[in-house]
């Protein structure tokens, strides 16, 4: 057992690798950070810990968000969205929440804006 809340596990519709999408978004600013992926486990030691913990899809373990850049998130709330596919994660985030050093990880490429 992972120590996820079986209510919880029950209603997590899970990719053919057993995860879920993570959305980071900043409390306050409202600002999208970036988007990760989740197990169960790393789901569970976010709600046991308040701290952003993910798992990584090429390293196939789980990683803290800032464990080693300092760049921590500390979360507000957690909140499943209608389908069971997506977990929004309402952060406070120390430094930037992109591996570029960027704020966010939507700095980049603009595809379509405002006219």
């Amino acid at each position: 057992m992972t120590g996820l809340d079986e209510a919880i596990a029950d209603r997590l519709k899970r990719n053919a690798d057993g995860l879920v999408a993570a959305i980071a978004q900043e409390e306050g600013t409202g600002d999208v950070l970036m988007l990760a992926w989740m197990n169960d486990e790393a789901l569970a030691r976010t709600l046991a810990t308040r701290k952003g913990t993910y798992y990584s899809r090429s390293r196939q373990q789980l990683w803290i968000k800032g464990e080693t850049s300092g760049h921590v998130q500390e979360v507000v709330d957690v909140r499943l969205d209608c389908d069971g596919d997506t977990v929004l994660l309402t952060v406070r985030q120390t430094g930037p929440a992109c591996h570029t050093g960027t704020h966010t990880c939507f700095d980049g490429d603009l595809l379509l804006g405002r006219e």
